[in-house]
């Protein structure tokens, strides 16, 4: 308790969505709780029993330290008779604000709150560290449920199961250093250190060699080389992931990637022999993709124009596609390597050694960008949501619409729902291999890995097939949930409001304050400028989806792997603004406009997703507290800390889908294996934000006045091949039997594919453009 200035203080006013209880604030070393007695006959009133007496039960609100965003402290002014107050902004969205009568205790109590948020100093001392649960949580093991190899096997990997093209390698069993037998002579172990961001069990084709993938690993950000998350059983088709290749400035390549992407796109053709790389694409049929084998389209898969559009380009860029014959799904198969940054970003991270496949030297796929925008504008995204909402603790008024509409996080939700769609549809109707990265392969390249293969495979999307997909493509494949969420919390996120007059106008509070009297006098009744979010900051990214690293620094088979920097264990612990993005948020909410377009298709219901992004932040359990699976192990989370689905397993009931649909049925409408999401029809989480649908979805609900159409949806930004390019900005390159209409389109920029935007008369991006983009992707 030394960090506790004051436990308790009474006569505190709770004011939220504009009404107001008394009652007493207690805190505790993990907990600010606030407890009061309703009115007895205001209780009566509202449940319909007015004129009999009755006892009111105390109610009580819990808020977990870690869970509060932003704590805004405002002194009373100078000859005014308003109360001091905290305010607090929480990351799931609850807005509070307690006035106090003594300013003395209320500089206590956020004194205290700072000191048991952002004054830690290392994540074991978090709450995840001492709960201990009841029955019948207590009887749960949730650390059970995921198990990689069995998950690799129920997908068809095994070690002694058939061999359909695929073993799991263990030479990243111990995460660091790779096995003595593949060091060169002269080589130390330090030199060979592997991936300590990526999974124990690495699934790669059978063809290769772990002495192969040491050496790819050289060429790949991070040493995340290009590893199986996802075969489809069907068809034997694979989603893979990988971080962005080392290419510079120098072109560098790596004859051992590239021999072992070939591997992986030859594994569900009839003859493996890929002991060579080879210049020669593999066939365009895939075995299993006769035209009696692929199912029909049903009315409810009817691709969108935008959709067929963005189909039609990959199809057609393809150099060795000269038939004229139509195109049957799943008759054609186009192998496609997935760059999910804008075209012009991943070829301005070239300027410091990193950069995007040269597909001079890929010549057996075809590359698609994605226009998906990086961790800070998502940040700033989300931050113009709040901003809209800000005023909830003190009003009861209605979100500020126009704000929502220009906030963009439609938008983005919207374009990530795309480029998993376009995955999906690669995989499960053109019965395609995928390779998904972005920078370093673990934020976007998370996202539409899970998103793909919830429509892909219906194990998914039940209860314990997601909470296996969340394990694997989340938690294992490291996503940086500690640096993503910031659990260790900010002092940059703690502000006293008078102090920031005439003081630090980056720090964030209520505003733009001028130091006007008058300004203060109305705040806790206006609260114009509540919660600026704005952020100058410079801390460093070191580990910021790889910007900013320099990496060409020889050729990658003299590079060695870079190594975090040694810094003491409190600096590894401390929370850096601007790697914080709402990522994960990002794909449950991407995940509930799937269940509200396919309610029937769902074990689990829309609380099960806004609990777990609760959880997320709420440090009460351990599975998301460190940034990878190397880190938990080391931290032994298993033993000291509880899995967060133990709270779900043992509440269930509460947490199912009351419309689920079990039946597989390929033939019946709503039935299908594959759904796929209609990024057209994108709409506002209402519930997560505390609001009703009206609110929120009033405008998204009226055809022709949603926030996001279909052809803004669309995500893809350029094609590329070794011989042509669409929107690429590839010089030399281009499509010469794209349909005039799809080149029109592209070039019109539909659905913001950003196609002849800020362009030279080559078809190249302006210096101007460049620049502007470059900035934002390396911040």
């Amino acid at each position: 308790m030394e960090r506790t200035r004051i436990a308790k203080v009474d006569d505190v006013k709770l004011v939220r969505r504009g009404q107001q209880v008394e009652g007493t604030l207690h805190l505790t070393p993990h907990h600010l709780i606030f407890c009061h007695t309703p009115d007895p006959i205001a209780e009566d009133l509202a449940d319909g029993t007015s004129g009999k007496a009755s006892n009111a039960r105390p109610k009580e609100l819990w808020i977990t330290y870690p869970i509060i965003q932003i704590c805004t402290l405002r002194p009373t002014p100078p000859a005014s008779h308003l109360p001091s107050s905290i305010r607090l902004r929480c990351r799931d969205f609850t807005f509070v604000c307690f006035c106090f009568t003594d300013e003395k205790k209320a500089r206590d109590v956020f004194e205290s709150i700072k000191a048991w948020t952002c004054k830690l100093g290392r994540i074991e001392k978090l709450y995840a560290f001492s709960y201990q649960p009841q029955r019948p949580e207590k009887d749960v093991n949730g650390w059970t449920i995921y198990d990689a190899r069995r998950e690799w096997k129920r997908l068809g990997v095994s070690d002694k199961g058939v061999d359909k093209g695929w073993r799991i390698s263990r030479i990243n069993t111990d995460y660091s250093v790779g096995r003595r037998s593949l060091l060169a002579p002269g080589d130390s172990a330090h030199e060979i250190q592997f991936s300590p961001t990526y999974p124990a069990f690495l699934p790669v084709p059978s063809t290769i060699s772990d002495n192969t993938l040491n050496y790819a690993g050289r060429y790949r950000s991070r040493v995340r080389i290009p590893v199986l998350t996802y075969l489809h059983p069907v068809n034997n088709c694979s989603i893979t992931r990988s971080s962005q290749p080392l290419v510079g400035v120098r072109g560098n390549r790596s004859i051992q990637d590239e021999k072992l992407l070939l591997s992986i796109f030859s594994t569900s053709l009839s003859n493996t022999e890929t002991s060579e790389p080879s210049t020669t694409p593999p066939t365009s049929h895939s075995p299993r993709s006769s035209e009696g084998d692929v199912p029909s389209l049903s009315p409810e898969h009817t691709l969108t124009d935008t959709e067929a559009l963005e189909d039609e380009i990959i199809s057609r860029t393809r150099s060795d596609d000269k038939s004229e014959k139509p195109h049957v799904y799943g008759a054609q198969q186009h192998n496609l390597i997935v760059d999910a940054r804008p075209t012009v970003n991943a070829y301005a991270m070239q300027a410091v050694g990193l950069g995007s496949e040269n597909m001079d030297h890929y010549r057996f796929a075809t590359k698609a960008y994605l226009g998906i925008d990086n961790i800070h504008v998502m940040r700033e995204s989300l931050n113009k949501v709040v901003d809209a909402l800000k005023e909830s603790d003190v009003t009861p008024l209605a979100p500020n619409r126009d704000a929502l509409a220009k906030s963009g996080w439609l938008k983005h939700i919207a374009g990530i729902l795309d480029g998993a769609g376009l995955i999906a549809r690669q995989v499960g109707l053109q019965h395609s291999h995928v390779l998904i990265h972005c920078s370093d392969g673990w934020d976007r390249t998370s996202q539409l890995s899970a998103l793909s293969q919830l429509c892909l495979d219906p194990y998914y999307r039940t209860l314990e097939g997601f909470i296996v997909l969340v394990e694997k493509d989340w938690l294992s494949f490291g996503h940086m949930f500690a640096h993503r969420s910031g659990f260790l919390s900010s002092e940059k996120w703690f502000v006293i409001e008078n102090e920031r007059i005439g003081g630090d106008a980056n720090r964030p509070g209520f505003g733009n304050n001028s130091g006007a009297g008058n300004a203060l006098e109305n705040a806790l009744l206006s609260a114009k400028g509540f919660f600026n979010k704005d952020n100058n900051s410079r801390d460093s990214i070191v580990d910021s989806d790889g910007e900013m690293q320099s990496f060409d620094t020889g050729s990658p088979a003299s590079k060695k792997v870079p190594t975090p920097s040694k810094g003491s264990a409190k600096d590894k612990h401390t929370t850096k603004v601007k790697e914080t993005s709402p990522v994960f948020h990002q794909f449950l909410d991407a995940t509930y406009q799937l269940l509200y377009q396919h309610p029937t298709r769902f074990e689990f219901n829309e609380r099960f997703l806004r609990r777990l992004l609760y959880h997320l932040y709420s440090c009460q359990y351990g599975t998301f507290l460190y940034n990878n699976e190397k880190e938990r192990v080391e931290a032994n989370v298993h033993e000291k800390t509880r899995s967060v689905w133990d709270y779900f397993i043992s509440r269930k009931e509460q947490f199912l889908n009351d419309r689920y649909d079990a039946t597989i049925d390929d033939n019946v409408r709503g039935n299908e294996r594959l759904i796929f999401p209609k990024a057209g029809e994108v709409r506002w989480w209402n519930e997560l934000f505390g609001r009703t649908d009206s609110e929120m979805n009033a405008l998204t609900d009226k055809p022709g006045q949603g926030f996001v159409s279909n052809a803004s949806a669309a995500i893809l930004t350029g094609v590329e091949t070794a011989d042509n390019a669409v929107g690429a900005g590839t010089p030399g390159k281009s499509i010469s039997n794209v349909p005039a209409g799809a080149m029109l389109a592209l070039a019109a920029g539909v659905s913001g594919l950003g196609i002849g935007k800020g362009k030279g008369i080559d078809g190249r991006k302006s210096p101007s453009s460049i620049k502007a983009q470059m900035e934002v992707e390396m911040q």
